[in-house]
């Protein structure tokens, strides 16, 4: 079903014929497009608008679509859904745009309906967040809606994207632990996801986790799946 409410959209390519297939299929009432033919607008727009999706061409002029999203992320910490497309169709590829902090990776060329479908998707996970109260364990607190985990400490970290919804699940699962196949199911639902990005994903967070609150805070239980650990108790 789609979203009942208008959603507003960046798309960043700088390709004249697909910038217009794009504008003129979302010509609709329940999308407000933005559009940026390079990655340094792309990111004065982000910085300046609030947007519920980005659509992010990997090949721009200047920055790639890959380092805008690493920028987005850590540099001006935007949490918006990106979804990247390109036609880089590599594993390697698409380990960087989820490492850089893609919440969804769409090879050229596609159907318009299918990137419709991921919009709408990623939206109503985005709004379902925002409605989400804060979820609480020994030592961690994760608010969804701005996607901050935080421990009594006093440390705090914004996550993004599908961090954010990986870090979600497995809060909520604590103390017990995810199989792989559920979190697949719960963060991605009915798309199919291999085990390398999965593995990516859940890698980068980790590292990112451990970083910033100096304990390994998530555990991989080999042959079944992930659990995440509490500080001062769980990660002894």
């Amino acid at each position: 079903m789609p979203p009942k409410h208008s959603i507003r959209m960046l798309i960043v390519e700088d390709h004249a014929g697909l910038a217009t297939n794009l504008l003129e299929f979302f010509h609709d009432s329940r999308y407000i497009l933005d559009f940026a033919s390079d990655g340094l607008t792309a990111i004065h727009l982000i910085a300046t608008h609030e947007y519920d999706v980005i659509i992010l061409d990997v090949m721009l002029p200047g920055l790639s679509g890959f380092e805008v999203c690493r920028r987005i992320r850590h540099d001006i910490h935007c949490s918006t859904p990106v979804i990247i497309m390109t036609s880089k169709d590599q594993l390697q590829d698409k380990e960087q745009g989820f490492i850089v902090g893609a919440d969804d990776y769409l090879v050229k060329p596609f159907n318009l309906r299918e990137l419709q479908l991921r919009v709408d998707a990623l939206y109503r996970r985005k709004a379902g967040f925002s409605r989400t109260p804060e979820i609480t364990i020994p030592g961690i607190h994760f608010n969804p809606g701005t996607f901050v985990v935080r421990t009594d400490g006093g440390e705090q970290l914004e996550l993004t994207g599908t961090a954010a919804r990986i870090f979600e699940e497995l809060i909520k699962a604590h103390p017990d632990f995810l199989s792989y196949a559920d979190l697949q199911d719960r963060v991605w639902g009915e798309r199919e996801v291999d085990m390398n990005t999965l593995r990516t994903h859940v890698y980068s967070l980790r590292k990112l986790l451990q970083d910033t609150f100096q304990y390994p805070m998530i555990k991989t239980l080999h042959g079944r799946g992930y659990r995440l650990l509490a500080p001062n108790k769980d990660s002894r």
